[in-house]
């Protein structure tokens, strides 16, 4: 590894930029160790440390030595790119191993050949302005050698149309298909088979390992390793994916596929459309019966009286249901638009009209192939639907979810570290878990139980960041609880101070949309620097025009407390409001909790802190990105100086120095701060 990252090393020669890092190569020397010896590794590399080539170098060692496919996912599509744009591009030039690598994304990415063939004879456009963009893609269609939605990038994020031409699994017809073999899908398996490098992302990795060994096989080709960056991420992506969904989008879909089939039979013809327009009929009734969050979005726990009975035979109708998983949900986010038994003859309704559909199309002659496919897909939407009425199985959390225009109806497991035992650490020789936040208190105790890792080597790669002056941890004197309503006051009149002495350059990062909106509508009237606010465009516009505004001060969320990179000046300050523990009537973190308490633990030490201390850690990496950079971080929650888990938080921070004076915020920028240094072993802040 010295030949490659040492000051005299390969990357050294080849890029005139490139600094030396002890922390890199030790990390690279442990990821290959774990290759070598066929183990596990957790490893938190911080920002700095370079981490992505300090696991794809030894990947690639592994893969072109053994002739083993090595599998790497990430968090986000951008890190995706960057390393197929960039990281492995530079490498292929660089290491004297020549490899091949591919990029595999969800199907959704990709566009369908047949299906865009069969959407210029049907209405899928929803307004005249989509005309134009459904001719522009399908020109492009006709030329691109990927299919990747990603490659039309003058054209609107969220096409209305995409969903209907797009390559999602749930209507694909295999090799039955007409267009199989130009099948962006195909060609893109066919690039992944030919590669000793495969780069996904989470979504495709846990949607490939929920799938294999079952019905309808695996996504991704066979691999010996696999890397997961940004594993923070793991357990709640997993717990989707393990999980099961029913949508209003999957029932639009299915009766929009129904009412497109060639049926030369008429009077087969004329049944389906009765039945069709009685599923909608039904499905209407059935999806209003939901009163969790109406006119809201966001995620509701599913009442135990809000459940019908199972289709079942010999189950007894109207039975209470999802066995009081959730319970912390209030009253009022529990209470149905009907009685449970209105909605047990809705759903018993529905359920009988979609077997109807399903045994109709099963006794047609010479059916389309499509029939066989929506067929296929009405059981598997019954199956769904059923095992989330039924709600028997106590190992998950029902739950709802509203989103747009869908409604999702949805069962996850509470608790995937099984899972993941079973599907992923027992079954792929190595597994390396990295990530810039994956430590809390300094141990890594809590994502090996929450992801069920018992046995894997460890490490915490060292920084080059010099953070005692390049970082000052402001800690305001006085503020009071942030459950009280003197909180928002005191917060923006904090949130003011702080800006003015750093001249804007801030993210104000918050831990609710309530509480991002109130700050903002406190603070940006008395501020001269440009105020641009989360939700008023594209997080990549709002990105474009922070980085382009002097002075700027963007107010977010969550959504811009990870994967995003603002380097220099121009990012001199992140302040955060409250210590970002998970909402507690969320309806999975709910069901999370509980799960602990009745295993005797104390949800909140094992679960709530060391979970927000990650978060913490990811919302304050957005300030020191390279070793120019300076800035202040600043946490306004009095309970990381009061409450005795306020120590874990601190500990578990780069070691920078602490002040609770606002006149020493401008002169970090001269290095002059006086502060003293926090001791990350210690207990005290100076």
């Amino acid at each position: 590894m010295h030949e490659i990252f040492g000051p005299e090393g390969l990357i050294s020669k080849a890029h005139p930029e490139y600094e030396h890092r002890p922390g890199q190569i030790e990390m690279a020397e442990a990821v290959l160790r774990a290759f070598e010896q066929k183990h596990h590794l957790i490893v938190e590399a911080g920002t700095g440390t370079g981490k992505t080539l300090a696991y794809l170098v030894p990947a690639i060692a592994a893969a072109c030595g053994s002739g083993a496919r090595v599998v790497i996912s990430t968090g986000t599509k951008n890190l995706q790119e960057q390393l197929m744009d960039k990281d492995i591009p530079f490498l292929q030039d660089v290491l004297p191993a020549k490899f091949r690598a591919a990029v595999m994304k969800g199907r959704n990415n990709y566009a369908c050949l047949h299906r865009i063939r069969r959407a210029e004879s049907m209405p899928v456009l929803e307004g005249l302005d989509q005309i134009d963009q459904f001719d522009e893609v399908f020109r492009w269609v006709t030329k691109t050698e990927t299919g990747d939605r990603a490659e039309l990038s003058n054209l609107p994020e969220n096409l209305p149309f995409w969903r209907h031409i797009d390559a999602r699994s749930d209507i694909c017809l295999g090799q039955q298909c007409p267009d199989f073999e130009p099948c962006f899908i195909t060609r893109m398996r066919q690039r992944a088979i030919d590669a000793d490098i495969v780069v996904v992302n989470h979504h495709l990795f846990f949607a490939d390992l929920a799938l294999r060994n079952g019905a309808y096989g695996a996504v991704l080709p066979d691999y010996a390793a696999v890397i997961l960056d940004e594993a923070h991420q793991i357990e709640d992506v997993a717990s989707e994916y393990f999980g099961t969904q029913v949508s209003t989008y999957q029932i639009d879909d299915l009766l929009r596929d129904v009412g497109i089939l060639k049926i030369e039979e008429g009077g087969a013809e004329r049944e389906l459309a009765r039945i069709s327009a009685r599923i909608q009929r039904f499905a209407d009734i059935f999806w209003i019966s939901f009163s969790e969050g109406r006119g809201l979005e966001g995620r509701f726990a599913l009442a135990p009286n809000m459940r019908g009975s199972s289709p079942t035979p010999g189950s007894p109708a109207g039975e209470s249901g999802w066995g009081g998983t959730v319970r912390e949900s209030s009253e009022a986010d529990q209470t149905s638009a009907l009685p449970a038994d209105a909605l047990t003859d809705a759903y018993f309704a529905l359920d009988n009209t979609l077997n109807r559909l399903e045994t109709t199309l099963d006794v047609l002659k010479d059916t389309p192939t499509d029939a066989e496919n929506i067929v296929r897909r009405t059981r598997q939407l019954r199956f769904d639907l059923n095992f989330i009425m039924k709600g028997e199985d106590k190992k998950f959390v029902y739950w709802l979810e509203r989103r747009g225009r869908g409604v999702f109806l949805r069962a996850s497991p509470i608790d995937v570290s099984g899972l993941l035992q079973d599907k992923l650490f027992q079954k792929v020789p190595t597994v390396i878990l990295t990530s810039a936040t994956l430590s809390s208190a300094g141990n890594f105790n809590f994502i090996r139980e929450r992801l069920g890792l018992d046995d894997a080597e460890e490490m915490i790669a060292e920084s080059i960041f010099d953070f005692e002056n390049q970082a000052v941890l402001y800690l305001p004197p006085r503020m009071p609880d942030p459950r009280s309503l003197q909180w928002a006051s005191a917060a923006a009149e904090e949130v003011i101070k702080i800006l003015n002495a750093t001249e804007g350059r801030a993210f104000v990062l918050s831990t609710s949309l309530s509480g991002m909106n109130e700050l903002y509508e406190r603070v940006s009237p008395q501020l001269d620097f440009p105020c641009l606010l989360q939700g008023s465009a594209s997080k990549g516009a709002l990105l474009r025009k922070f980085r382009n505004t002097p002075n700027a001060v963007l107010f977010a969320t969550s959504s811009f407390w990870q994967g995003v990179d603002v380097r220099g000046e121009q990012l001199s300050c992140v302040i955060i409001d409250k210590l970002p523990f998970a909402v507690p009537s969320d309806p999975v973190v709910a069901a999370r909790q509980r799960y602990i308490e009745d295993q005797g633990g104390s949800s909140f030490y094992e679960y709530s802190v060391p979970q927000a201390i990650i978060s913490l850690k990811q919302g304050l990496g957005r300030l020191i990105r390279s070793t120019t950079d300076r800035g202040v971080l600043a946490v306004l929650d009095p309970r990381i100086r009061t409450k005795m888990y306020g120590q874990a938080f601190l500990q578990s921070l780069p070691p920078c120095r602490i002040t609770s004076e606002i006149d020493e915020l401008a002169r970090v920028f001269e290095n002059q701060v006086s502060g003293s240094k926090f001791q990350v072993s210690g207990s005290t802040i100076g």
